[in-house]
């Protein structure tokens, strides 16, 4: 039987957590939008929890987690923001406008995970 400890870790290990000076991101890198639902105000519409999208710009500098601020609290450390590149096939499989579509949106480094 293996170790709930262990299997809590090996769950983790796609998501990044952005308390480093750089960023854990860059353009170009594939991401995916964490499903989470944390108690108190957040700030990443349900529509893109778990959809997949491409890195575009990091935004800098790093600012406060803005579902920190929602508490605020402030005083922690500053995370990465993103542009995120989310084709319209991904947010509505059905979408039959041009391939080239998609949606921008910047979220902070704390909700994504590398694919």
């Amino acid at each position: 039987m293996q170790d709930s400890s262990r299997k809590s870790v090996e769950a983790l290990l796609d998501v990044i957590f952005g308390v480093a000076d750089e960023p854990s991101f860059r353009p170009g890198d594939h991401i995916r939008i964490l499903s989470r639902s944390p108690i108190g105000p957040y700030r990443m519409p349900f529509y893109l929890r778990g959809k997949r999208g491409t890195i575009e710009a990091v935004i800098d500098p790093a600012a406060v987690d803005n579902d920190e601020g929602g508490y605020d609290q402030n005083a922690g450390p500053n995370l990465h923001h993103y542009r995120v590149a989310i084709p319209m096939t991904e947010i509505w499989p059905d979408y039959v406008g041009s391939p080239r579509d998609g949606l921008r949106i910047e979220i902070v480094e704390a909700w994504l995970a590398r694919i």
